[in-house]
C-alpha cells in the first residue's frame, strides 16, 4: 500500500492545491501540505483527482460474457482512473431482476473485479411488486426501459407499468433510472435500412427523449418517487429538466462522453461503432449540453459502456439498423471528456465533480469520490502533458472496437489507486469488492 501520496495540483473541496494524503487501512488519515519526500511524489504536471464514480456501465456477465466479462471491464475502469462502477441489470443472463440473479452477479463477479463494484436492480413488468426486496439487498436502484432494449428478457415498461414502478419504488424511498425514449414516437419514425448515419438519426428523433421526460417528470410529481434520466442525448430535453430542478421534483439527469465529444457531422456512414441509443446528435446539440452542465442543468457524466461482439457490431455490413447499438468508451471517457473540457476552457476539478464526486453522491457513496480525511483513498492521476492515442487493440476491454479508436487526447491518466494500492498493473491482483448500498 502507498502510505503517502503528494501532488502540487490535489482536488481538495473543489479547489486545486498543493498537498499530501496520508493513507491509513485504505482510507485518507490526513491532508498536509506538500511534501516532496512522500512515498508517491507526482510529477508537477500532474492532477490528484478522485477516483471516477462510473455509475452506468453494462459488464454483461453471466450469460454474454463474450461481450464483456468482469475481469476485462474492471481493468479498463482502473487503467481509466475509474475506481467503482455500478453494472447495469441487463445484458446479463439472467438479468439482475431477481434476488437470485442477484447472487449469480455477485458470485461471478466477487474473484474477479480489479476495482469496486455495485450492482443496479432490473424493473421489468415481471419484477413490479417485489423490488423492495432487492433494495433490501443492496442495490442502488432500479432501470427501467419506457421503450424496447434490444434484449427480450428484459422488457420494457408501459405507461401504466411506469406509474406502478414509480409508486412502488416511492414506498421506500428508492430510486428510479430511466431509459427515457418513448416507444410510440419511436415506433412512428422512419426505420428504412440504410448505411447512412444521418437516417439512423432520423429513427430516433429529439421528440422521444423529450414525449418520455414529460411523463417520468409528470409520474415524479404524482409520486414523490426519485427519478434519474439516463444518457440524456437531445437538448431539446434540458428546458423540461431545467423546469423541474426549479420546481423541486427529485430529478436528475446524467449524459455521457460520447455526446459530449463526439457530433453527427463527424461521423462517418456505415461506422456501426459510433451507433448507440439515443444517438449521437449534431455539433449544436453537443454544444447545448455542454452549457447545461456548467450550468447545472445536467448532474453528472457516465460512460454507458455497452459493448458486444464484433460480430454484432458488424450485423447488416454496415446497415446501421442492424447493428448492435452501444458505445465502449469505459477505459478511454473521463480522458476524452477531460480534453474536450480543457477546449473548451473548462477546469478538470469540474469534470471530477460531474464523474466522481457527483456520480457517487447519486447512489449514496460517502467515501467515494473525493479527496477527504476519512474517505476511501480511492485515486487518479491524469497527465495533461502525456498523450493518449486511443488505440481500440490496445485497450482492456474484451472487444477490439471503440468510438474513439484513432483519436489523440491531450492527457492520460497514469496512475490509479484503490484504497491505497496501486491498480491495472501487470500484476494481475484483483483488489476491487464489490459494494452494496448503505442508506
Amino acid at each position: 500500500m502507498i502510505r503517502s501520496v503528494s501532488a502540487r495540483r490535489t482536488l481538495v473541496d473543489g479547489e486545486l492545491r498543493a498537498a499530501t494524503l496520508t493513507v491509513e487501512d485504505g482510507r485518507i488519515a490526513a491532508i498536509g501540505p506538500y511534501d516532496a519526500g512522500a512515498e508517491l511524489a507526482l510529477p508537477d504536471s500532474s492532477y490528484l483527482l478522485p477516483g471516477v464514480v462510473d455509475t452506468h456501465v453494462h459488464v454483461n456477465e453471466p450469460g454474454r460474457t463474450e461481450w464483456e466479462g468482469f475481469a476485462s471491464a474492471t481493468l479498463a475502469a482502473a487503467l481509466g482512473g475509474v475506481t467503482t462502477l455500478v453494472d447495469m441489470p441487463l445484458n446479463s443472463l439472467p438479468p439482475t431482476t431477481s434476488l437470485e440473479a442477484l447472487d449469480l452477479k455477485r458470485s461471478a463477479a466477487a474473484p474477479q473485479c480489479t476495482v469496486d463494484v455495485g450492482f443496479w436492480g432490473g424493473a421489468v413488468p415481471d419484477s413490479l411488486g417485489s423490488l423492495e426486496r432487492l433494495w433490501e439487498a443492496g442495490v442502488f436502484g432500479f432501470k427501467c426501459f419506457l421503450s424496447p432494449s434490444g434484449v427480450d428478457e428484459f422488457p420494457a415498461l408501459d405507461p401504466e407499468q411506469l406509474r406502478a414502478a414509480l409508486a412502488e419504488v416511492a414506498s421506500f424511498d428508492g430510486l428510479l433510472i430511466v431509459h427515457a425514449e418513448d416507444a410510440a414516437v419511436l415506433d412512428a419514425a422512419p426505420h428504412r435500412p440504410s448505411r447512412a448515419y444521418a437516417d439512423f438519426v432520423l429513427s430516433r428523433p429529439d421528440e422521444a427523449e423529450t414525449t418520455a421526460i414529460r411523463r417520468l417528470i409528470d409520474g415524479a410529481r404524482e409520486t414523490g418517487c426519485r427519478v434519474h434520466v439516463l444518457h440524456l442525448s437531445s437538448a431539446r430535453a434540458l428546458d423540461l429538466l431545467a423546469g423541474a430542478r426549479a420546481e423541486g421534483l427529485p430529478v436528475t439527469v446524467e449524459t455521457c462522453p460520447h455526446y459530449l465529444c463526439l457530433a453527427a457531422e463527424q461521423i462517418p456512414d456505415a461506422a456501426p461503432e459510433f451507433k448507440c441509443c439515443p444517438p449521437i446528435r449534431d455539433e449544436g446539440n453537443r454544444a447545448a449540453l455542454w452549457d447545461a452542465l456548467v450550468d447545472d442543468v445536467i448532474d453528472v457524466v457516465v460512460s454507458d459502456h455497452s459493448p458486444t461482439t464484433p460480430a454484432m457490431k458488424a450485423a447488416g455490413d454496415g446497415e446501421l439498423q442492424q447493428a448492435w447499438g452501444g458505445i465502449s468508451g469505459l477505459q478511454v471517457g473521463f480522458a476524452a471528456v477531460a480534453d474536450e473540457a480543457a477546449r473548451r476552457g473548462i477546469g478538470i476539478e469540474r469534470v471530477a465533480g460531474w464523474m466522481a464526486t457527483g456520480t457517487a453522491d447519486l447512489v449514496g457513496l460517502d467515501r467515494k469520490g473525493r479527496i477527504a480525511v476519512g474517505a476511501d483513498a480511492d485515486l487518479a492521476v491524469h497527465d495533461p502533458t502525456v498523450p493518449m492515442v486511443v488505440d481500440a487493440r490496445r485497450l482492456a476491454h474484451r472487444n477490439p472496437l471503440s468510438a474513439y479508436d484513432g483519436r489523440t487526447l491531450a492527457g492520460s491518466v497514469t496512475h490509479t489507486l484503490l484504497r491505497g494500492e496501486l491498480v491495472g498493473g501487470t500484476d494481475g491482483a484483483r483488489r476491487g469488492a464489490l459494494l452494496e448500498r448503505t442508506r
